[in-house]
């Protein structure tokens, strides 16, 4: 045979296999079908839908967390139980008093309606004690928080406790009146921490 008749012959076997090829692939006959109509529409005429209208500059705007038309942020409205954020302890205690579980609770509620909210508790102590013992305690108060928040509802995922000892004094002061204030835990929301 002839080079040339070689030539020939793939090009044809590589054609019938090609054609095959497609043919397998193919989902069937194809049906024509109808174009899509086109509306016809004369300027300035009002139509039913939607309607555009320019974007007017101005400020970003306020996003109400209660359903309240015209209600102020509850975490920020100093009238509502949840722009309270810190819980203070006796000296060497991690226990929540009976004083703030509506506090608590309220933040508790804040979360399971709010499940994409998301908080940081942060445990604190005065400057006494050993630099150890004053992370440990402050541990220990945060998880204490956290541990009534998720028994009263929140997702484990919403909130994170850590200890931040006697690194963040709420009061400067070496008397009891500044150390009282430096025992606490302090709950900052998304966006504050």
């Amino acid at each position: 045979m002839h080079t040339n008749s070689l030539v020939s012959i793939r090009s044809r076997v590589a054609a019938i296999l090609a054609a095959a090829m497609l043919a397998a692939c193919s989902g069937g006959p194809v049906s024509e079908q109808d174009p899509a109509g086109v509306e016809e529409r004369t300027a300035g005429a009002a139509q039913p839908g939607a309607q555009t209208q320019p974007v007017k500059p101005g400020g970003v705007a306020r996003v109400d967390l209660t359903g309240r038309p015209g209600a102020q942020n509850p975490l920020t409205d100093p009238r509502s139980i949840l722009s309270r954020r810190s819980i203070f302890y006796a000296l060497d205690a991690y226990d929540v008093k009976d004083q703030y579980k509506d506090l608590v609770e309220a933040h508790a509620k804040y979360l399971r309606d709010n499940p994409r909210s998301k908080m940081l508790i942060q445990g604190n102590t005065d400057e006494r004690g050993s630099r150890e013992y004053n992370v440990g305690l402050g541990q220990r108060r945060s998880e204490g928080v956290k541990r009534m928040l998720l028994l009263l509802g929140a997702k484990e995922e919403q909130v994170e406790s850590v200890s931040l000892g006697e690194e963040k004094p709420k009061a400067e002061g070496h008397d009891e009146q500044a150390w009282s204030q430096n025992r606490r835990s302090d709950i900052l929301y998304q966006g504050e921490y």
